[in-house]
This record gives C-alpha cells, sequence and structure tokens, in this order.
C-alpha cells in the first residue's frame, strides 16, 4: 500500500511526552521488550529504544487510514489523525494498552508495507481440499481455482513461518472431503557437496545431488522424476511441501508422479541473517526432516484399507509443519487443532508418548461442540490427566455475541473454529487482530477509558485495510472487519477500581435435567455496569470509524486475550486470569551470549545454567503482583475452579462478543468437579481450556510461588537499573541478533513470541 500523504510524528512532540510520561514498565518489563521487540537499527549499530519502538509502531498503523491513499486527503483528515498518532504514541508509550506483539514486533517496517499479514497475531484454516486463488503462493501445476490437498498445509506453513499462530480444524466433515489417496511416492532430497549445510543435510536424510544426478542421467530416469530445485525463500519452501502432498493425489492437469526430487541447495546456511522479517536462518535441515517425516505419513495412510488421511494423520502433518518453523528459529510456532469430540483417536493420540515428544507437542488440541453436547465425562478425564482436550462450543460462536445480548441466529454463521488461544471465533482464512488495554494503568495515567477504548477499536479496524497475501484471507477480512479490543490485568482492575472480585458468591439450586445442585454466581453491579459501558463505547467508535471510512461495521469488536509477554512488560496480571502468586519467582532463559547478562549479573539478578537446555542461561526475577496484600487477592493457586468459571462466563455474557481466552487452573482434588462445570456453562463460554496447577514441581520453573519474606530477601540483592547499566556496558551498541528464549504472547505459553 503506497500512501501518498503520511503522518510522521515530530521529534519535539516525543520529546515533550518523554518529559511528562514514564512507561509503566513491570519488573521485567524493559527486559521483555529489549530482547522480544526491539528490531536492529543497522545505521545505529544497535537495536531500538522504547520511543524508537513506539513511533515506528504508530506511524506504521496511522498511515493504513484509507483516506491517505487519496490523491487528496482533507486537512481536516491529516488534523485528525495527527491527534490521533499523538494520543497513541502517549497512550502506548505509557504501557497503558498496547496493540498485539505481532504489531510491536513489524508494524512501521518495510515488510509490513509489503505484507500485512504480519500484523495479525493468528489465523484459522480448515483442513480440507482447497483452491489457492489469487494468492501469492500457488504450485505451478495448478488451476487458481482448483481444489488442492496441499493447500490448507501451505497456508499453514506460510502464516507460522511469518509468526503467526494457526488454529486448523481437523473434524470429520472436513477431513472427510479429502480423496482417496492414490499413490505412494518416493520422495528423495539432494544437496550438492557446495553447500556449507552439506554434512547437517545428510545426517538430516538427504543425499548428494551430484551423486545423484550422475545415476539418474538418462531421459528414461529423468522421465520418471518430478524434479523441483526449492528457492531460497519463504515461499519456496513452502512449494516444496505443496508438491510433496499434491504428488499422492490425482489431480487434474498434473502428471503423476511416484518418485520426487527436492533440491535444496539455494538454502541459505544456518545462522544468516534474514532480512525484512529479521531473524536468522535455520538452514535446509528442519525443512528436510519434516518432508521426509510428512511423506511417511503419506505413504503408511495409502497403505491403509481405506487409503484416506484421518484427523490424526492431519494432525501429524499439521505438528510436523509446526515443529520445523520452531527448529527454524527462537519464535515459538502456536497451533490449535480443533477435532471431533465423538473422535476418540485425536482425543487420545498426545497418549503415544513416542508421538508426542516427536512431534504431538506441537498444538494444544481441542474438541468442537455444540449446545446440545452432554457426555463431558470422557473429556473431563482426559483433561484431568493431560490437561487436554479444550473445548470449543461452536454453536454459541455462531449465533451469539455478547450472551448478553441473546441469541441471533447466524450472526456470524461462517465460524469453523478460533485462533490457537481460543479469544476469537474465525471463519476459514480468517485472522485475529487484537489491540489489549489496561485499564488500571489507563486510569492512573488520568486516561478517560471511553477514549482509550475508542482509539483501540480505531488502530485495530485500520490493521484490516493491510495488504493480505491470501485470496480466502482477504474475501474474509473485506466481510467481517473483525477486530479484537482485549481488557487485560482484569484482577488488577477490579481489586483497585473496585475492591473487589466480580464474583461475589454463589446461590445454589438443583439443575432440572440432571437434578444436580449447582452453585449459580453472583456478580457484582457495579463492575457489571462499567464493562457494559465499556463495550458501548467501542461499538459507538466502530461505527462512527466505519462511517468515515465508507465500510461496514465490524462483524464483532471484543476478547479477552491471554496476553503473556505483553501483559509482562506492564508488570500486569494476564488477561482475566489470576496471578499465578502474589509473591514469585519468574525465570526467563536467555541465550548464553545474550548481552543482557552481564547488565542482569552486575545489577545482582540471580542467573545460573539451564538445566534443560545448552548454551542457555536461566535468569530469576522476584516479582509481587499487583494487590498482593489486599485481602480480597486471590491466585491461581487458591482461587477456586468454580469462580475461574463463573469469572469466564461474567465476561463472555458483558464484553467478549469474541470469546474469551481462559486457562482454567485446577487443584487434584478439584478434577471431579470439571465435567460438571463444563456442562453448566455449555451456554456461557465459547472455548474453555483447564490445566493442573503445577506450583513448583518442577526444578527452574518458569514461575515459582514464594513467601513475602522470600520476595524481599531477594529484592535486597538487586541493587542496579538494568537499563541504565545495560546502556553503560554497551555505549549504546548492543548485539544484532541476540534472542529472548521461553517468552510468549500467551499466558499459557501457546503462542508465538512475535
Amino acid at each position: 500500500m503506497s500512501v501518498i500523504k503520511k503522518i510522521i510524528l515530530n521529534q519535539d512532540f516525543i520529546a515533550q511526552i518523554l518529559k511528562t510520561c514514564q512507561p509503566h514498565w513491570g519488573k521485567l518489563g524493559w527486559v521483555t521488550y529489549k530482547r522480544t521487540y526491539a528490531r536492529w537499527l543497522p545505521e545505529k549499530q544497535r537495536t531500538e529504544n522504547w520511543p524508537e519502538t513506539v513511533k515506528r509502531v504508530v506511524e506504521g498503523n496511522i498511515n493504513l487510514d484509507p483516506r491517505l491513499q487519496t490523491a487528496n486527503p482533507t486537512s481536516q483528515v491529516i488534523d485528525e489523525l495527527t491527534t490521533e498518532a499523538q494520543d497513541l504514541f502517549k497512550l502506548i508509550y505509557g504501557l497503558a494498552a498496547t496493540p498485539s506483539g505481532r504489531n510491536l514486533w513489524i508494524s512501521g517496517t518495510d515488510y509490513q508495507q509489503r505484507n500485512g499479514d504480519a500484523l495479525n497475531n493468528c489465523w484459522f484454516i480448515a483442513v480440507r481440499p482447497q483452491a489457492y486463488g489469487q494468492s501469492h503462493i500457488i504450485p505451478a501445476y495448478l488451476d487458481q481455482q482448483q481444489p488442492a490437498p496441499s493447500m490448507p498445509f501451505a497456508f499453514m506453513f506460510d502464516q507460522l513461518m511469518k509468526g503467526g499462530g494457526v488454529g486448523f480444524s481437523v473434524v470429520s466433515q472436513n477431513v472427510a472431503r479429502f480423496p482417496q489417496i492414490a499413490r505412494q511416492v518416493k520422495l528423495t532430497v539432494t544437496i550438492s557437496s557446495k553447500s556449507r549445510s552439506y554434512t547437517d543435510a545428510l545426517k538430516s536424510g538427504a543425499v548428494d545431488a551430484e551423486k545423484w544426478q550422475a545415476t539418474h542421467q538418462t531421459a528414461d530416469d529423468q522421465a520418471k522424476v518430478a524434479y523441483y530445485q526449492v528457492p531460497d525463500s519463504r515461499e519456496g519452501w513452502v512449494l516444496a511441501l505443496a508438491r510433496l502432498i499434491d504428488a499422492h493425489f490425482n489431480l487434474k492437469k498434473v502428471a503423476p508422479a511416484s518418485q520426487i526430487v527436492l533440491d535444496m541447495s539455494r538454502i541459505r546456511p544456518k545462522g544468516t541473517r534474514i532480512k525484512g522479517f529479521g531473524g536468522t536462518a535455520s538452514g535446509p535441515m528442519p525443512l528436510i526432516e519434516m518432508l521426509l517425516d510428512v511423506n511417511q505419513i503419506l505413504n503408511t495412510a495409502q497403505s491403509s484399507a481405506a487409503s484416506r488421511l484421518t484427523a490424526v494423520d492431519c494432525t501429524d502433518i499439521g505438528n510436523l509443519i509446526g515443529k520445523a518453523v520452531v527448529a527454524g528459529n527462537v519464535r515459538r510456532s502456536a497451533e490449535m487443532a480443533l477435532g471431533s469430540a465423538a473422535d476418540q483417536d485425536f482425543i487420545t493420540m498426545k497418549q503415544d508418548q513416542t508421538k508426542l515428544y516427536h512431534h504431538r507437542w506441537a498444538s494444544n488440541n481441542s474438541v468442537a461442540v455444540d449446545s446440545g453436547f452432554a457426555n463431558y465425562e470422557p473429556v473431563a478425564a482426559s483433561v484431568a490427566k493431560s490437561g487436554e482436550p479444550g473445548i470449543v462450543n461452536l454453536d454459541l460462536a455462531r449465533n451469539y455475541g455478547r450472551i448478553a445480548d441473546g441469541y441471533h441466529p447466524g450472526i456470524d454463521g461462517a465460524v469453523e473454529g478460533t485462533n490457537p488461544c481460543g479469544e476469537i471465533s474465525l471463519s476459514n482464512g480468517e485472522p485475529c487482530n487484537l489491540f489489549e488495554v489496561f485499564p488500571y494503568i489507563a486510569q492512573k495515567q488520568g486516561w478517560n477509558l471511553t477514549r482509550v477504548f475508542e482509539l483501540a477499536a480505531r488502530y485495530a479496524k485500520r490493521v484490516t485495510f493491510s495488504n493480505y497475501d491470501w485470496e480466502v484471507s482477504r474475501r474474509a477480512i473485506q466481510k467481517n472487519r473483525r477486530i479484537g479490543i482485549s481488557i487485560s490485568g482484569i484482577q488488577d482492575w477490579f481489586l483497585a477500581e473496585f475492591g473487589k472480585r466480580v464474583v461475589t458468591g454463589f446461590t445454589t439450586k438443583q439443575d432440572p435435567k440432571t437434578g444436580q445442585t449447582i452453585k449459580e454466581p453472583i456478580y457484582d453491579p457495579a463492575i457489571t455496569k462499567r464493562i457494559d459501558q465499556l463495550y458501548q463505547a467501542v461499538k459507538t467508535a466502530d461505527q462512527k470509524y466505519s462511517q468515515e471510512l465508507n465500510c461496514q461495521p465490524s462483524i464483532k469488536l471484543t476478547t479477552v486475550k491471554p496476553s503473556g509477554t505483553v501483559a509482562k512488560l506492564a508488570g500486569m496480571s494476564e488477561g482475566m486470569h489470576f496471578h499465578y502468586a502474589p509473591y514469585l519467582i519468574q525465570r526467563i532463559r536467555f541465550q548464553a551470549n545474550d548481552p543482557l547478562l552481564p547488565a542482569l549479573k552486575a545489577c545482582g539478578y540471580h542467573i545460573e545454567p539451564d538445566v534443560y537446555t545448552k548454551n542457555t542461561m536461566c535468569v530469576e526475577f522476584p516479582v509481587k503482583a499487583i494487590n498482593a496484600d489486599d485481602p480480597h487477592f486471590a491466585s491461581a493457586g487458591n482461587v477456586s475452579i468454580e469462580e475461574q468459571f463463573a469469572t469466564q462466563a461474567f465476561l463472555q455474557k458483558y464484553w467478549s462478543d469474541n470469546a474469551v481466552s481462559c486457562t482454567i487452573t485446577f487443584q487434584p482434588k478439584e478434577a471431579a468437579k470439571i465435567a460438571g462445570l463444563l456442562y453448566q456453562y455449555r451456554f456461557n463460554t465459547k472455548s474453555t481450556s483447564l490445566l493442573p496447577y503445577s506450583g513448583a514441581k518442577f526444578k527452574q520453573a518458569p514461575k515459582e510461588p514464594i513467601t513475602k519474606a522470600v520476595y524481599l530477601e531477594k529484592l535486597k540483592a538487586i541493587t542496579g537499573d538494568v537499563a541504565a547499566v545495560f546502556e553503560q556496558q554497551n555505549g549504546g551498541h548492543d548485539q544484532k541478533d541476540a534472542a529472548l528464549i521461553g517468552q510468549n504472547d500467551c499466558a499459557t505459553g501457546a503462542c508465538p513470541i512475535k
């Protein structure tokens, strides 16, 4: 998108804000920011500082306003957008609100101007044969509108490599649409001996390219082989996978080939810097291993009695893709597989320990239900054992916005699944587009919350006007203009603003169908009224901006995202979740050569080698939760499972017209309550996941509860400001590619870093 008139934030304005406003950094905030979102500035030989990041992010977003693409935008539009950009800068700089981590990383870069996909956190794709359409990636052997078995997997691979998470549906009605697998394929992966990756590639399963060519020189040999030299690009990796998958099926105008050769000689070696998106290359090894494993799955499925893919097969392919992306860079690969509630093979697939440790760890798995589903006992038994599957109620997602607004048949009828964390219900090919508000901080800094949520809605709306790579996504985005304005630090805000938690008690009654006694929550009326007011503010802002842009209002507007890395920036509780403990040790892992480590050591932070990963150091941060000493404070370690279900239902009823991401933690003694609570709230929550509360059972656990006395003792050892010491030690010139390990944009660790 070429901007004709560009809004630029004035340096004098920024200097003034820096004098009058301070970021609300959490204990881990600046460190997390510096290693996660600060981009490398080659002209300055250092990474960004926070004001530079915010300026880049705001300018990248404000200039997406389509009115700036016209030849003569009015002076009124220019003035309004300039004021809005200034308000956004102050809001985000102070950490009263922030766009998603994806935006913090990529907004305002040259890459973002070419490719808007990277601005969105996550995507959803239905795993069934689909046409590529007018997309940036389409195999040369296909017509644009020819459905291909490879398409959903190509979409998944592409978006994961761009740093987004992907939810995918392998429900029975999708998987049944794959045709029979026509043939087994012999896959040969070759690499030139001149490649710097040659030795490692051979260990991963490749063969010498020159030797292979020497033994396959005849015309007869060449005719039997489909040969493809994989380009050194993201698109080349995707097309290699697509060619392999489609070769197993009979497709129109595609000559069958029982042998495929994929040559990796052009792929850049491990450690090479990736321009544009950022990060470093992995070399071809993860791709080689993935292709060989995927081919094995397809060959095995072809030899079965039905010669068809199953939901487990499709999930395995998705997991192998995710595994390759994780190996390809430091960012995580977020996936959620959505299967059918009656598919026991899918529900139990992670019980195969060998495959779990090889690749099935790569997705969170959930099952799709409707409101009539009643048999939660098998699901609850699996949850108590492994924390999976989660539950996604597609009935509610398709026919309700906020539950308080009642039943609206087909209000979001194209929904087929969710993003990996479950806060946004999505149609095929659609992304989640998020912005996060911390009301606790916003009010502390003197903001009018109505203005804050207006700015949030307008920011997210502009993201829908980006350039998108896939036709299936462009269609969904233009139709829905879906946004997700999230409240975060919810528990902190409730206690500070209202002096209580939202669930003030329970009444008991008998369920008329089961005869069982259930607890009905009582919600605080003041909190209920305020949440409803803020929802109406978002709705009004979207309607007004939609009129200005001459587009339809967004189909849905609000959500509660799980947060994670972004919440750590501001030091707030994550989404709707309760703090893990009032006082805790938060551990973060760094590469052993990270330039932050000397500064952290000089400031007194405890650092030790990571017991799980080589060349990695583990740093301990003592953390006190906001309101930790409040008598109404509750943590994940002691809040009841009933209150967590009730809190999620409250937010689904009065705030989120999309969904509410929540990982409900439970103690072993509460496991017997899971089935009953899932059944009780089946008309109230669109997606739910549960996880046993682990406390400090694991060595070097990411979060370890401690006492107040231990916290105060550890705090005494910290004697310096990391940002100041880091600047002093490095003289403003930090390293290019040092990267934070083990951070994520979700409370549960499900979503990617950036």
